[in-house]
């Protein structure tokens, strides 16, 4: 298959995603999608329906041809050709389809595509799979599942949690592979910013409960920082008052804070503490302040390995994101800064 068909069948799997997402394919078909949705709802409360459509609709973005082409077109170094080479992935399930870039880079690199599902999220990928190999039936032989991922690959890409990640590098270690770990998206606000980018900072912060790795947990603020103005731009988030997990974390949280008498801001949905740290609980953002904000621009620019990206106005940071976007990365934001394109392409036969 050449990568101009599997980049048509891509775009063709985005254009169906988009009619079911807005609810205007084929009744057949639509009614199947919405049964999905509500089974993945009740089998993982988090993974809401708001969610949902929200990550198909990045997945519905990542898939538009131009994107996908002009993503390609990075690469003129390799041929895209049709390979044996199996990547075995093993997929986090913190949000919905968190895997799918994966997927997706494997599988428009000519590869096969050999995926460990988390048993938080085990329905959605092989639905779109199927939906993939009706479009395009040469990709039946390139995609697997498997509840263990132990043998039959050439190299992993694995994502978990700290400790899952000492795991994977212990078993994996000796393959080509990439392994990555928790990590927070950090804020930085210089005061300046209007009603709008906050209200846009929201996203950041409540999208997905906060659950994804590119969710803001931790605020720098300049000092005298008014936080209750904050809080009021973030009001339009607190429908996660309606969920009750997050709504049993928030209650939790706050009464070890009240048991604890440690300083917080409050406005009945989330708090926010002063703390050093990069994470933070559900309901919960670390604040801390600084008096340097070109202080702030250096240290932020440097590599973290506990910070998957920066948010702010302030376009001096390297590799910023404005306010707003961390949860509609582009194909070309890579999980961790590591290029999944350029590591799958470099593999041997």
């Amino acid at each position: 298959m050449k990568i101009s068909n599997r980049i048509v069948a891509f775009a063709k799997l985005g254009q169906q995603i988009e009619q079911l997402n807005n609810g205007t394919a084929e009744s057949l078909l639509q009614n199947d999608f919405n049964d999905l949705l509500i089974k993945v709802e009740q089998f993982n409360p988090w993974f809401t329906q708001r969610y949902l459509h929200l990550a198909f609709e990045n997945i519905i973005k990542m898939l538009d041809n131009s994107a996908l082409e002009s993503w390609v077109n990075n690469y003129s170094e390799y041929k895209f050709e049709d390979s044996n080479i199996r990547v075995g992935v093993i997929m986090a399930g913190n949000i919905p389809l968190v895997g799918f870039h994966d997927f997706l880079s494997v599988l428009i690199s000519g590869k096969s595509f050999l995926g460990k599902l988390s048993s938080n999220d085990q329905f959605l990928l092989p639905y779109i799979s199927k939906m993939l190999i009706n479009i395009e039936n040469k990709f039946d032989s390139k995609i697997k599942f498997a509840e263990h991922l132990m043998k039959d690959f050439d190299a992993v890409i694995a994502t978990g949690s700290n400790n899952s990640s000492r795991y994977f590098d212990y078993y994996f270690g000796k393959y080509p592979h990439i392994i990555r770990s928790n990590r927070n998206a950090v804020a930085i606000l210089t005061g300046k910013e209007t009603d709008e980018q906050l209200e846009a900072l929201g996203k950041d912060i409540f999208y997905y409960f906060g659950l994804g790795c590119r969710s803001v947990s931790k605020l720098m603020l300049p000092k005298d920082y008014s936080i209750p103005h904050l809080l009021d731009n973030l009001e339009k988030y607190n429908y996660v008052r309606e969920h009750t997990k997050y709504l049993n974390n928030y209650e939790y949280n706050k009464s070890l804070l009240l048991i604890n008498k440690e300083h917080h801001f409050d406005n009945g949905f989330l708090i926010l503490r002063e703390n050093g740290a990069l994470a933070s609980p559900i309901s919960i953002i670390n604040y801390e302040y600084y008096s340097d904000l070109d202080a702030e621009i250096r240290r932020f620019s440097m590599k973290n390995d506990d910070i998957q990206c920066v948010l702010s106005e302030v376009k001096e940071i390297n590799n910023v994101v404005s306010l707003g976007e961390s949860q509609s990365p582009t194909l070309m934001e890579y999980a961790d800064n590591v290029d999944v394109i350029s590591f799958i392409n470099g593999l041997c036969e």
